[in-house]
């Protein structure tokens, strides 16, 4: 009879509760690069969505991805998780090639992410959303879990539902746990989107847009989630169109415009910068 398995670790510092042992993947030393993307190109027939587009991510830091509206951001985001397979470039994660993997194995290598429209089951509890990112790192085979034949199998749920309950406290939503996805409130939604990421185990969180359509108040709890992440060892990607959300929250900035990067710096460098300024509000920035 199989053994059940150590409930593991959900984030990339600390384990899942008592007893769950040391984190299963290394991490890098502070500041070292965890994500690197160099000449990042992504074609759709003759439009180029990403031009030869360059930066890396720190661990422990929060960088910012910003743009006007078609800059590429979200297209970035697809080619770091898989949705869209780069056409020329290389991304490395972990010192490991992301190349041509699917979405499933960029999970497992530790990547999660949200979305700028929110995508729930919503007919599902917000713990059976959540239990559905725990389930990325499970073993059972399907015929195993759909006919509940291994033993391995009541193990891993208990585990997945522990971890689960674990990630709806992590975002403050432990009290709609068994509430319907869609009965619950805007904000709520985008905090159990966020949940359902962490219960993947991810490094590197990546959010897309997380404060579209929400309230001030609501932006400003989430202002302080994402810096409680970010204190509690996760390295997060940002993408987000409210400014003062991303200057408050932000260790450095990558600016993209129609496809290519523009700027990268501090926030107060950002603020500054001639030609992200141009892009933002049309100021021609005088250069030739």
């Amino acid at each position: 009879m199989p053994r059940p398995e150590r409930p593991a670790p959900t984030g990339p510092e600390r384990p899942a509760g008592p007893g769950s042992g040391a984190p299963i993947r290394p991490t890098p030393d502070p500041g070292e690069p965890l994500l690197q993307i160099v000449d990042l190109t992504l074609r759709f027939g003759g439009v180029t969505a990403l031009d030869r587009v360059s930066f890396d991510i720190r661990r422990g830091e929060i960088l910012g991805l910003i743009g006007p509206n078609g800059a590429g951001k979200t297209t970035c985001f697809n080619a770091i998780t898989g949705v869209c397979p780069p056409t020329a470039g290389t991304i490395r994660f972990r010192g490991t090639s992301l190349g041509r993997r699917k979405k499933h194995q960029i999970t497992r290598l530790g990547i999660a992410r949200t979305f700028q429209n929110i995508r729930l089951f919503p007919e599902m509890t917000a713990l059976e959303n959540v239990m559905v990112g725990a389930d990325a790192h499970h073993r059972t085979s399907v015929p195993g879990a759909i006919f509940r034949l291994s033993p391995r199998h009541f193990a891993e749920e208990r585990v997945c539902r522990a971890i689960a309950m674990e990630m709806l406290d992590r975002v403050g939503i432990t009290e709609r746990a068994h509430q319907i996805a869609r009965n619950l409130p805007y904000g709520d939604q985008r905090r159990l989107e966020i949940a359902r990421a962490l219960a993947t185990r991810p490094a590197l969180l990546c959010l897309d847009e997380p404060a579209a359509g929400s309230n001030p108040a609501e932006k400003a709890s989430l202002l302080e989630l994402i810096r409680s992440l970010r204190d509690s060892g996760y390295t997060i990607l940002l993408i987000d169109h409210d400014m003062k959300l991303v200057m408050g929250v932000t260790d450095r900035i990558v600016v993209l415009e129609f496809g290519r990067k523009i700027a990268e710096g501090l926030p107060a460098e950002i603020r500054e910068n001639p030609a992200v300024v141009a892009a933002y509000l049309g100021v021609p920035d005088g250069s030739a």
